[in-house]
């Protein structure tokens, strides 16, 4: 990782996108090492952090974590989930917090020196294109070693540097593992449930199965 002390710093946490490299990964994060790792390599000013909720439920798994990140030094962008049917009759959740993160980050931009993006979407590239025209270095953070990689090709090689999620993993990994949080069923302060990507990605609920959002 290329990063100089005098930079600002500011994180934007994609959070469905960064739960499913890391889950690919095998290991769960810890928020509080990973804001202590950035704020160890320049002036971190903001760190962002995305996710859709659904609202009409008597409790949310994630909430613990929105709370939890929320007093913590995270700034949190959420909004509700939407429902709707596809073509083939399914009633579907989707949340997408593309456009969230992306006005966030051009607004940041004449603020600080140097941005991560947590996130794999190559549809962020021109926005990292945009933040470079401002004079601002721009980072990526995703894995290349899932199967398939959870990188597009054209982000990572538009980034200025681009951080492998699976080699970060020994700096911002909760201790434990993903076994003793599946035993416990519960969240500990620092890391995401169990049930986190059933309510950040697009959920089929005739079939039970999923995709990303």
């Amino acid at each position: 990782m290329i990063f100089y002390k005098e930079e600002r710093l500011a994180l934007f946490i994609d959070g469905a996108n960064l739960y499913a490299a890391a889950r690919s990964l095998g290991f769960d994060i810890d928020y509080r090492r990973l804001l202590e790792v950035f704020a160890q390599r320049g002036r971190l000013i903001r760190a962002f952090y995305y996710t859709a909720l659904v609202e009409d439920q008597e409790y949310s798994p994630i909430r613990p974590l929105v709370d939890w990140l929320d007093y913590n030094g995270y700034c949190m962008v959420t909004k509700p989930t939407k429902e709707y049917t596809d073509a083939f009759g399914r009633r579907k959740i989707k949340g997408n917090m593309d456009i969230e993160l992306a006005i966030d980050v051009l607004e940041m931009a004449d603020k600080t020196d140097h941005i991560i993006i947590f996130s794999g979407d190559g549809d962020f590239r021109r926005l990292v294109e945009a933040c470079q025209k401002k004079g601002v270095r721009v980072s990526v953070v995703s894995t290349m070693r899932s199967s398939p990689p959870m990188v597009a090709d054209e982000l990572r090689r538009q980034a200025d540097n681009f951080i492998e999620l699976a080699e970060l993993s020994q700096l911002i990994a909760r201790t434990g593992g993903p076994r003793q949080q599946q035993q416990d069923g519960q969240a500990r302060p620092g890391e995401p449930s169990p049930m986190l990507e059933e309510e950040e990605e697009e959920i089929d609920t005739a079939t039970g199965t999923s995709a990303v959002a």
